[in-house]
């Protein structure tokens, strides 16, 4: 069977001669990915090693939110497996720049230099609002929504939970709501590579608003309105923000992306 053919990958900016050019087979793209995932997962791995070895304090942290509530070890070895799974967690948001970087390796040389510049903001954006999705989500959501739950039943039941059952649904919620904050560096590369103008966003805010609140309804995991009416106010916040980085990428384009 003849081999495939090599893939050109050609960077060009408009009106100027190639940056440069490279050559290479479609199996030693797929070899390079190859090593980079694994390379990733390896991260990913030692990072998680590293966190386990703190896991307990990590444990405290984010039993903060709960205040003086008790929780309990239903079953033998629930606490480790429990240990596993927030090390786990850790070791992925530890590695995550390690991830980026890898993947950025891969994909830079087949971007043009167009495209380039529009990377390191991007990155750094998605990064700085991934952070604040977790604290938002730590300092904002879940006490609410534990605050509601508690005094829903307080003279009913006492609150003793069980520890897998709480970090499940910490761990899920602020998730949730880091991938959520995402939405601006969305909007922002949309808007500058023209799909998108600002004021067609601005023209949907009612199905925003409506998608919203679908999604604050899906991604919180307890169901309660109180945390369900702060996702869905910090996500229609972040989409009206998302929408002013557009309209002044649009304004000011010519001294962000300057032609070539």
């Amino acid at each position: 069977m003849p081999a495939p053919p090599p893939i050109q990958v050609t960077n060009k900016a408009k009106g100027s001669k190639p940056l440069h050019d490279v050559e290479m087979p479609l199996a030693d793209h797929l070899e390079e990915l190859r090593r980079r995932v694994l390379r990733s997962l390896l991260a990913i791995v030692l990072a998680a090693g590293a966190c386990l070895l703190f896991v307990k304090p990590l444990v405290r942290l984010l039993e903060t939110p709960a205040g003086s509530i008790r929780f309990l070890q239903l079953a033998p070895g629930e606490f480790l497996f429990v240990s596993l799974k927030i090390a786990g967690y850790a070791g992925l948001t530890a590695a995550l720049p390690y991830i980026i970087y890898e993947g950025l390796a891969f994909v830079l040389p087949g971007l043009t230099p167009r495209e380039r510049r529009l990377i390191a903001p991007a990155v750094a954006g998605s990064t700085i609002l991934f952070m604040a999705g977790l604290f938002f989500a730590w300092w904002a959501l879940i006490p609410a929504a534990l605050r509601f739950l508690v005094s829903y039943g307080s003279e009913v039941v006492e609150p003793i939970w069980s520890i897998e059952r709480y970090l499940d649904f910490v761990l899920l919620l602020m998730v949730s709501t880091a991938l959520a904050f995402q939405l601006p560096v969305l909007q922002l590369l949309l808007g500058v590579l023209g799909l998108v103008k600002w004021r067609a966003m601005l023209s949907s805010w009612r199905s925003v608003i409506m998608t919203a609140a679908l999604a604050g309804a899906v991604l919180t995991p307890s169901t309660d309105p109180i945390t369900m009416l702060l996702l869905t106010s910090a996500i229609t916040a972040l989409f009206l923000i998302g929408v002013a980085m557009v309209a002044l990428s649009e304004n000011f384009k010519e001294q962000i992306l300057p032609s070539s």
